[in-house]
């Protein structure tokens, strides 16, 4: 209403502007004289306007005559559109026009005015691949996901624009949540543009994801080709693919296959702390300890870490604790300053029952960089030498409020994970799993761990006597000291009928 209003009043303000402009040339002496062939003329002011006014229309009407001229000579000689051409011109130049505002309007977030021009151009242009492009761009921005789909099928129809509208649905179907949907079509996609690197990386990303570990080998292969990615990337997102394939089909038993992946991602990343444990327990079920060695010592010189430790344990299980902490020594003496060392040290000792040289591990440890592992064997170590109670339920209450130590942190997010992953479990990145200590800052409280031995301290005092209720407390702290998950088990290395009930007890 306002805008017709508006429009009246523009046409009658031009119309008493020209009125009031024809009364000013009336009013006006003077004029124009023109002379042709003796003859004069003479134009008064509002007739030289209007004579000036059809002059500049008779030129634009002699161009355009001429302009018909040449495509009528072209047209005579051969050229089949001339005529046309010169009679589209306008119509291009209308839609061309339109498509460009669509084009800004679509940059400028107006998804419905992008849909209009983009419904104008079509009137005017002959060129579907272009206004189909922009109504399937503009009606995404819309949220008409009907009017998208239905125009992307329109482009996957035509053998130039088949790409733009397979990955124009893919996109939809990932926004819909169908992965299964959008791993076929992204395939599709891949294999119209081999080198498009967007739909290399969401076809990996959902091959993963599916667990389809050899599809996403191959699509990583591509982007090595394409050059998308650089070749020692590669290998080792290879080797983390091989790895994940190894895992899974060595889920019920380490079969052969198991072997060859892991040993294969092995080679590709020797660093790989999951891959060094799964290749040494492969060449283990092959009967070839030499080579498991071999590898889990080069992986424990890129990184000491307690499933390396577990995987040598598993080379000779049934060795006595003594004959493990002189086995060891072919990895501790690799980084023998190394933290994971010297606990690694420590819980062999402990098992050997050998507690001085337990102690003499761990050293400074529980000091510079206490964390609940070294405080429980410290625990440990004090009840294999004799303290009293009150010493190791200390132990223990520093390591309840102690950070946890090294784990397996997403590097992207932040997240913990129990075990390592070729994805994160709650940002889903692939390949960003560390081995490390993450930040844990000290919370406290009245009661927290601090009044642990105060507490422990007073039920001994009060089941004094009472040997059922002192067996309930010496099992709480016999559950604080077994050794956490990569650390060599005891009751693999020993013979328990070879112990004393007594041995047996300080050994756990």
């Amino acid at each position: 209403m306002l805008w017709s209003l508006l429009k009246i009043l523009i046409f009658v303000t031009v119309v008493a502007a020209l009125a009031f402009g024809a009364g000013l040339l009336l009013e006006m002496s003077g004029g124009v004289q023109i002379t042709v062939a003796g003859t004069e003329f003479t134009l008064g002011p509002l007739q030289s306007v209007i004579g000036l006014i059809v002059l500049v229309a008779l030129v634009w009407l002699g161009l355009k005559l001429a302009s018909l001229l040449v495509a009528t000579w072209k047209f005579l000689n051969g050229d089949e559109t001339a005529l046309s051409r010169f009679f589209d011109k306008g119509r291009e130049r209308r839609g061309y026009q339109a498509l460009a505002d669509g084009m800004m309007a679509l940059a400028s977030g107006e998804g419905r005015l992008a849909m209009a021009k983009a419904a104008r151009a079509a009137r005017y242009l002959e060129k579907p691949e272009l206004t189909d492009l922009l109504t399937a761009q503009a009606a995404e921005m819309a949220g008409d996901t009907r009017k998208a789909t239905e125009t992307y099928k329109r482009l996957i129809g035509n053998d130039a624009t088949r790409f733009v509208g397979v990955r124009g649905i893919m996109k939809q179907k990932l926004a819909e949540g169908d992965t299964e949907t959008a791993r076929k079509l992204a395939e599709k996609a891949l294999a119209l543009r081999p080198r498009h690197e967007e739909t290399q990386d969401v076809l990996l990303d959902l091959q993963a994801r599916a667990e389809d570990w050899a599809g996403a080998r191959r699509t990583l292969t591509a982007k090595l080709k394409a050059g998308a990615l650089p070749r020692d990337v590669y290998k080792r997102r290879d080797a983390v693919l091989a790895l994940s394939e190894a895992r899974d089909v060595a889920r019920e038993d380490i079969s052969i296959e198991a072997r060859e992946r892991a040993i294969e991602a092995n080679k590709l990343s020797p660093d790989l702390v999951p891959a060094a444990a799964l290749a040494a327990r492969a060449y283990v079920a092959e009967n070839k300890p030499k080579l498991a060695v071999r590898v889990l010592k080069k992986a424990w010189e890129a990184q000491p870490h307690p499933d390396l430790a577990a995987a040598f344990a598993a080379i000779a299980p049934e060795e006595t604790p003594a004959e493990r902490v002189k086995r060891f020594q072919a990895l501790t003496r690799i980084h023998p300053h190394h933290a994971e060392t010297r606990l690694l040290l420590a819980e062999l000792n402990i098992v050997a029952e050998d507690f001085p040289e337990a102690r003499r591990a761990l050293g400074d440890l529980v000091e510079n960089a206490p964390d609940a592992r070294s405080l429980t064997l410290m625990a440990a170590i004090e009840r294999g030498e004799g303290a009293s109670d009150a010493v190791v339920q200390g132990w223990l209450a520093r390591a309840l409020n102690a950070p946890r130590g090294p784990q397996w942190v997403c590097d992207n997010c932040g997240q913990l994970h129990s075990e390592w992953a070729p994805f994160c479990s709650n940002c889903h990145a692939f390949d960003t799993l560390s081995w490390k200590s993450p930040p844990s800052p000290e919370i406290t409280g009245a009661t927290g761990a601090t009044l642990l031995p105060l507490i422990t301290g007073a039920l001994a005092d009060k089941t004094a006597g009472t040997p059922e209720e002192e067996a309930g407390v010496e099992e709480v702290a016999e559950a604080e000291v077994i050794p956490p998950a990569g650390a060599a088990d005891p009751t693999e290395v020993t013979d328990p009928g070879a112990e004393t009930p007594e041995a047996q007890e300080e050994r756990k």
